[in-house]
């Protein structure tokens, strides 16, 4: 789906050319996804309604008249429930986006979003596995069949490079160079980024590519690396049920999603010694702020086996 297909008409009609031009630099320009387009949209539709009834034009929108919808928005109704703080703060970074292109296109001078602020979310840390279950879970696959070499290589590469279930779907195979032991993961944004990869994964994924892929693949050509049992590409929910079949047999079930393999990846090379800025290259993470959660969790673990193991440190 195009820009121009998801900014559908609707009773905003002042604010539509903007939202179209907004929407069509960030499909062709900075490459986001069909869901965040999708988002958007409904955000500034939304907010194109607020300014109908207020008789206001987004080019003139001032501070205090955005600050005012987002405080309707989080106050609510008697048609409208409150929105969550999790809903509200993607909205004000929506508005932001959106008058910063307004400005870099000259339709206006000042920015009505500079002093904006979304509520406080609080941090929660993302629930990781310790090294014994991680090693749990690697060992459910068993036996030599295509598909148990399939979620052998798939456990093993998710946990040995940080992908997200996203990117290790869109593996391809010539994103693989198992001979330096390096794979090239495309994240948000299609931003590309190299990964090395370890020496269990690679010996998974030679074993996958010898005696599972062409086994799954047969007479069918397929870029994807990760095929399904009839041979096409693997699919995101493929992926979920593949690792909650051998979460819920490693007894991880109620712990795990595809994620918890990215988060354990990290938690544990910082708990190794590995730097910051080093895990979020490998992450792919924009900012550093958002990898350092990591941090915070890793310090916990610390702390937990201080208190434990130290004869003076009871809490």
């Amino acid at each position: 789906m195009t820009a121009a297909e998801i900014a559908k008409p609707s009773a905003s009609v002042g604010i539509e050319p903007l939202i179209l031009d907004f929407l069509a630099y960030l499909e062709l320009e900075r490459g986001l996804s069909r869901n965040t387009l999708e988002a958007y949209r409904s955000d500034l539709l939304q907010f194109g309604e607020y300014l109908d009834r207020h008789g206001l034009e987004a080019e003139a929108a001032a501070h205090g008249d955005l600050a005012a919808f987002l405080s309707d928005l989080a106050h609510g109704d008697a048609e409208h429930p409150p929105v969550a703080p999790t809903t509200l703060g993607r909205k004000v970074a929506c508005l932001r986006s959106f008058y910063r292109h307004l400005r870099r296109e000259g339709i206006m001078e000042h920015d009505p979003t500079a002093d904006l602020h979304g509520p406080r979310k609080p941090q929660r840390l993302p629930r990781v596995l310790s090294r014994d279950e991680v090693a749990r879970l690697l060992e459910q696959p068993r036996g030599g069949g295509p598909l148990v070499l399939r979620d052998r290589a798939l456990l093993e590469v998710m946990y040995a490079c940080g992908l997200r279930a996203s990117e290790a779907v869109g593996l391809e195979l010539g994103d693989l160079d198992l001979e330096e032991g390096l794979l090239r993961a495309r994240g948000k944004g299609s931003k590309e980024r190299i990964v090395p990869v370890g020496r269990q994964a690679v010996a998974a994924l030679s074993a996958y590519l010898r005696g599972g892929r062409p086994l799954l693949l047969g007479d069918g050509v397929q870029a994807r690396l990760f095929v399904n049992r009839r041979g096409g590409a693997l699919t995101r929910q493929g992926l979920y049920k593949i690792v909650q079949g051998h979460a819920r047999r490693a007894g991880l079930q109620e712990r795990m999603s595809p994620h918890t393999l990215r988060h354990s990846f990290a938690t544990h090379l910082l708990a190794g010694g590995c730097d910051l800025r080093s895990l979020q290259e490998m992450l792919g993470h924009a900012d550093l702020a958002t990898t350092q959660v990591y941090t915070h969790l890793s310090a916990d673990r610390l702390k937990d086996a201080y208190f434990g193991a130290h004869p003076r440190a009871s809490r």
